[in-house]
């Protein structure tokens, strides 16, 4: 069951010295700034970056009872800019921390603040050496500063373009004293390198490439390790690449460092990183423009936590994230995810009534996350439910080694089991108690995670999300038993939603689809609830109904058992269960429905692939069968056939339609689908030509639609084709034919006189060809040059004459006609 998340306002600003122009600042909304809380949550920090007209300043606001001089700094280009806001471990008499101003031409001001004078400048000092370094990106790492710098040649003038590997990566011990800050000397950790941006967990810092111009170096991310000295080299796309430890000066040259991983960087993707944070636990997460969130260990290997909605990301759109224990905090466009690192699951989201969001730190809370808005600071916390059944730790040792013997005895092998023996042949039957059971022993005993047996840690790593949804659905289970029958609806949509996403989201086996089945008959109404919440149907801003479900989802849709595997014991393929539930709840969606899974196969499966289900059965005709089975005979039901035949865009079946509404005598659509469905192809618009052209000279219907008919005409149609056609299926009768009847239902020679007059002045196709050869520029060739002589009169009078230049065009025969 799903932790309940509670929103609550903690602060108005009320409690902040001047506290309306810190809400003055934070409305400033087309402004970038960077907000940050300092160790104690205090003191606000707000950074304004430099737009023109403002000023780029830095202010810092302390809460009320802590009285003394206020901070602000601003500056103007040229002047350099603030590249660094760290805080820095302190003495206790100077309040614990200390804040660090890094400029880019590296001079660095240390602050601190005492409760009854304020802020107080403690010291300024350089950390560059060089007079022509600059600063582009500084962290601090346990007591020393890291930072990336440019380092210009000697010989090459101030504005020098930049070049590929003109910087380095520098650090520098930084201790905050009494009477003022020790520096340490300057150790280089890397050198003749590219632009890296520097992030630092507790014990390591990571260097990510600031930009993307170079196609080697922006494949791959470093890692420092500063006590082992050691650099490693890891690539998200392919994990963990290179280690190499930094024993002297000559083998911190980047050049070096790359040329033996040269072969292996060649075939990687470049890194697609959007927005970057380290986590609490000291990780990196990563989130790519595509929306997917990866974790980066510090040993180099990655994995894909969960995948954020909205489609690929802009450049310019923000995405905040923050780790408050195990659970990762997200705000992409105006919605908070919250999602459990371990498992990559969605444990709330939340739409938010404010466009810009800052995360600061909760002191003391592990589970409570507080956000920082315009109009104050928010508290997100969770309910967690009371576990009063927790067995007793002697009762699960016994519990525990009596399921590890029943276990290998149903394993009917000497073989130690493995997870995917578990998984397979139905030996895994009790995957709940197995799975709490492993994590509570083991938790019980204190084993460090990499001291576990492979089996094990196998196991748990790998059962980690089940066994949440399947404590989640005990849990679910004990609440609709003790809940009011006022509720129990609710909790009852809630089950099924859980069952249905668990299935879909398994092995799509025979097993599952008859559970799936009797899912969809005992529980209709929350089986179709489920079901749009799986596929996330909804409608878009022009009407259309739009799914967003995963590609994986759509295989066990439309991939899984058929009827014919199935067989006849009244078990039916998903995909007829779920038009079914259409049909029941919302019929007018399934045709478009229906069109939404035609185009996801076109692009899954390749055409005519007999694996993918267009293969086997056009999905139209299944979902006409599911149609069919209602044994309604209504004019609803006439309606639906129309729309699902038209939605499939088959020739066949577009022309099933057509005679379809012939058949009922609806004209006006007919001649609705004719001019709408002629576009798809020169063939389908022929046929459908042909037979209203049939239906046009048996009755006079289609009479005042003929200024719409006549354009469909097909090219290759001839005035004989047309009559041939006309003759075939003109009416019987009974009577002596006469040249003028009293029955007004004949067909005359004015009614095709427009039609044909059309087709006789329409170019035919091969005239059509010739004219496109006689008016190429290549045809004829060019004359060569010839002297000119002048002929005698006898010759000149008895050279032939050209002939007559011959045309079989109708404007020709109608001139001929005429004259």
């Amino acid at each position: 069951m799903k932790r309940a998340g509670m929103l609550r306002q903690v602060s108005d600003f009320s409690d902040f010295s001047r506290g309306h122009r810190l809400q003055e600042l934070l409305r400033q909304g087309e402004e970038p700034k960077h907000v940050s809380s300092s160790p104690d949550g205090q003191h606000l920090l707000v950074l304004q970056k430099s737009r023109p007209p403002s000023l780029p300043r830095l202010v810092a606001f302390q809460r009320h009872g802590i009285a003394g001089a206020d901070l602000e700094r601003s500056w103007q280009p040229p002047q350099p800019a603030l590249v660094g806001l760290l805080f820095l471990q302190s003495p206790v008499t100077l309040g614990s921390w200390a804040l660090a101003l890094v400029w880019e031409h590296g001079r660095t001001e240390v602050w601190y603040f005492t409760v009854a004078v304020g802020w107080q400048l403690l010291q300024t000092l350089e950390l560059c050496q060089g007079a022509r370094a600059r600063i582009v990106s500084v962290c601090n790492q346990g007591a020393s500063l890291v930072w990336c710098e440019e380092r210009p040649p000697l010989d090459a003038p101030l504005d020098v373009n930049k070049c590929a590997f003109m910087f380095c990566v520098c650090t520098r011990a930084l201790e905050v004293e009494e009477q003022g800050v020790r520096l340490g000397t300057v150790r280089i950790v890397l050198h003749n390198s590219p632009e890296y941006q520097v992030l630092a967990s507790p014990q390591h810092v990571f260097l990510m490439p600031a930009t993307a111009s170079f196609a080697t170096t922006s494949k791959f991310l470093l890692i420092w390790h500063p006590e082992k000295a050691k650099l490693t080299m890891t690539a998200p796309s392919a994990g963990f690449v290179h280690s190499k430890v930094l024993c002297s000066s000559s083998e911190s040259d980047f050049r070096k460092l790359l040329l033996g991983s040269v072969g292996l960087l060649s075939g990687l993707a470049p890194l697609d990183i959007h927005t970057s944070t380290v986590s609490n636990s000291g990780s990196l997460l990563l989130v790519s423009t595509k929306g997917a969130v990866n974790v980066v260990e510090p040993d180099g290997s990655q994995r894909h936590i969960f995948d954020l909605e909205g489609g690929p990301l802009a450049q310019g759109s923000p995405v905040q994230l923050r780790t408050f224990g195990s659970i990762l905090a997200c705000v992409l466009a105006g919605v908070l995810y919250l999602i459990d690192q371990n498992t990559g699951r969605l444990i709330e989201k939340k739409i938010l009534s404010m466009k810009e969001v800052h995360f600061l730190e909760s002191l003391g809370e592990e589970d409570s996350i507080q956000l920082l808005t315009q109009t104050g600071i928010y508290s997100f916390s969770f309910s967690k439910p009371e576990d009063s059944s927790r067995p007793e730790p002697c009762l699960v040792e016994m519990v525990f080694e009596e399921a590890c013997r029943y276990y290998q005895r149903r394993s009917l092998s000497s073989s130690k089991l493995t997870v995917e023996k578990l998984k397979k042949g139905g030996v895994f039957q009790a995957p709940v108690a197995l799975a709490a059971i492993l994590q509570h022993s083991l938790r019980q005993k204190q084993k460090p995670h990499r001291g576990l047996q492979d089996t094990y840690a196998k196991l748990l790593s790998t059962m980690s999300l089940e066994l949440q949804s399947y404590m989640s659905l005990e849990l679910l289970k004990t609440c609709v038993v003790c809940a009011p029958e006022s509720e129990v609806e609710s909790y009852c949509e809630e089950l099924v939603e859980q069952e249905v996403s668990r299935v879909l989201h398994s092995d799509m086996d025979k097993d599952n689809l008859a559970y799936l089945n009797s899912v969809f008959s005992s529980f209709p109404k929350a089986a179709w609830k489920a079901t749009r919440s799986c596929l996330q149907l909804q409608q878009n801003g022009d009407g259309l109904l739009v799914a967003r479900a995963t590609p994986e989802v759509w295989k066990k849709v439309l991939g899984g058992p058929q009827q014919e595997e199935v067989g006849p014991n009244g078990v039916v393929p998903l995909f007829e269960l779920i038009c079914a539930s259409f049909l029941r709840f919302k019929p007018k969606w399934l045709p478009s429905f229906v069109e939404l899974t035609q185009q996801y196969v076109s692009i899954s499966w390749p055409y005519s692939s007999k694996e993918g289900p267009e293969g086997r059965v056009p999905l139209y005709k299944r979902a006409l069968g599911v149609l069919a089975r209602t044994n309604k005979c209504s004019e609803a039901d006439d309606e639906m056939e129309l729309e699902l035949l038209l939605c499939s865009k088959r020739p066949k079946a577009v022309l099933q339609a057509l005679h379809l509404l012939i058949g009922l005598k609806q004209w006006q659509r007919v001649v609705e689908v004719a001019e709408k469905f002629s576009k798809l192809s020169p063939l389908l618009k022929k046929e459908i030509f042909t037979t209203l052209l049939a239906e046009f000279a048996q009755h006079r219907e289609l009479d005042p639609y003929l200024d719409t008919l006549w354009p469909l005409c097909p090219a290759e149609l001839t005035a004989s084709d047309i009559l041939t056609v006309v003759l075939q299926h003109l009416p019987h009768s009974q009577e002596d034919p006469v040249p003028f009847s009293s029955d007004g239902n004949q067909l005359t020679v004015g009614l095709l006189k427009p039609l044909l007059q059309r087709v006789v002045q329409h170019p035919s196709t091969q005239d059509e060809m010739y004219s496109d050869a006689l008016q190429s520029p290549t045809f004829p060739p060019p004359t060569p040059p010839r002297e000119h002589k002048i002929p005698s009169k006898a010759v000149a009078d008895d050279a032939p004459q050209p002939p007559m230049a011959r045309t079989s065009s109708p404007s020709a025969l109608a001139q001929g006609d005429t004259a």
